[in-house]
């Protein structure tokens, strides 16, 4: 059962799950780089339910744990914590952002390998990674909402996989099972799956502030499951990284 939701990292993704979180009854242990005296403000809004934390104490202390850091800082994870647990990586490559990762340049890695590779000892499962923030937040909706979304999962572990839909279904969405974290660029950047189908289509002409706000004030576009089947199996694998126009917020 999961009672305590752990994040590393606690920016744009990590705050709407921890919202999400408190929302479904979770207790949440919030951290970043640094240091838990920053996240005052975010833990006061939270309330009760939730408290700051190092890194390490996060990995420890949650019952699952999301990684949602940049993917340039994914060697800071504590690994020797986080070992024999479940991590839910949010994260994704953005080279303009990252820096050039060669392995993830050649194909021969995907960005969840290789934060797999360094959290030898935990099951790491991609998730989160292709919705924006925002939508994130606004679009979760009670199971069997005839209006819920779904988000896909990748691992290498079917009962980390399991846990990981577990979670999905308490923040309010369906998981789609599209593999091993091999074949997760299926929900990279550049992908049918990532960002757009969730988003209402923009109005042209938008100055900034025009656009700001309609960002922040429209609502999602529902995603079932069957969509999510669909868009990730179409999918052809292009350049890692795939384009920065829009983010999903990790």
């Amino acid at each position: 059962m999961i009672r305590t939701l752990s994040l590393i990292g606690s920016g744009m993704i990590g705050g709407a799950l921890a919202r999400l979180a408190v929302g479904a009854g979770l207790d949440v242990v919030l951290s970043n780089s640094r240091g838990p005296e920053t996240l005052a403000d975010l833990v006061a809004e939270l309330g009760a339910h939730a408290r700051a934390a190092t890194p390490a104490e996060a990995a420890r202390d949650g019952d699952l744990v999301v990684a949602t850091v940049p993917l340039h800082a994914y060697d800071q994870l504590p690994a020797a914590e986080l070992a024999g647990r479940t991590v839910i990586d949010t994260m994704n490559y953005y080279p303009e952002r990252d820096g050039r990762v060669s392995e993830l340049d050649a194909s021969e890695l995907t960005s969840s390998a290789l934060v797999q590779r360094h959290l030898a000892g935990a099951r790491v499962v991609k998730a989160f990674n292709n919705i924006d923030f925002r939508r994130l937040f606004t679009s979760a909706r009670p199971a069997g909402a005839p209006d819920r979304s779904a988000l896909p999962v990748a691992g290498d572990d079917p009962a980390a996989k399991a846990d990981a839909a577990r979670l999905l279904d308490l923040l309010g969405y369906d998981a789609v099972d599209i593999g091993t974290l091999a074949g997760s660029w299926r929900s990279e950047p550049g992908t049918p799956v990532y960002v757009t189908p969730y988003m209402a289509r923009r109005p042209e002409g938008m100055g900034e502030e025009e656009g700001r706000r309609w960002f922040f004030e429209t609502p999602g576009v529902p995603v079932p499951a069957a969509r999510v089947e669909e868009l990730t199996a179409t999918a052809v694998r292009g350049p890692a990284g795939g384009s920065r126009a829009a983010l999903s917020g990790d």
